[in-house]
């Protein structure tokens, strides 16, 4: 499952079963770390999840900002309810990826790009980190 955290939406985004393909999945609407902690290990548990790839925006010099603190707030959360895997993965620029590709691909207006974005931007995170395991095996 992979997660583009966010202070107003989480994005989620979901595998196929051989671990192949990443797919956008579904938004939720963040509301409090340890609310928005519970909502994706439910998510995860009602998907039979096995790992959470978290996106880092990491700043383009290579620093963590104030949102990279709050993912590893969340992920803290979330480790003190559930023994799930979790892995981080640096996301620069998937969110304006994911809004790149809405906007002249889609061609989409910028209210329905709102929700759309960020799980489109957790399935570029999902998909570069089934990419890494794939390289890793071959």
């Amino acid at each position: 499952m992979g997660v583009d955290y966010g202070l107003k939406r989480i994005g989620i985004a979901m595998t196929d079963i051989l671990q192949v393909v990443a797919s956008p999945f579904d938004i939720v609407e963040s509301v409090s770390l340890k609310k928005d902690a519970v909502a994706i290990v439910d998510i995860a548990k009602n998907n039979d999840v096995s790992c959470i790839v978290f996106g880092l925006p990491i700043n383009m010099n290579g620093t963590e900002g104030e949102m990279v603190e709050s993912i590893h707030k969340v992920i803290e959360a979330i480790k003190s309810i559930s023994d799930i895997d979790i892995v981080t993965l640096d996301e620069r620029l998937t969110t304006a990826q994911a809004e790149r590709l809405l906007i002249e691909e889609a061609n989409l207006s910028r209210q329905k790009r709102k929700g759309l974005k960020d799980k489109i931007a957790a399935s570029f995170i999902l998909q570069t980190y089934l990419n890494m395991q794939c390289n890793k095996t071959i």
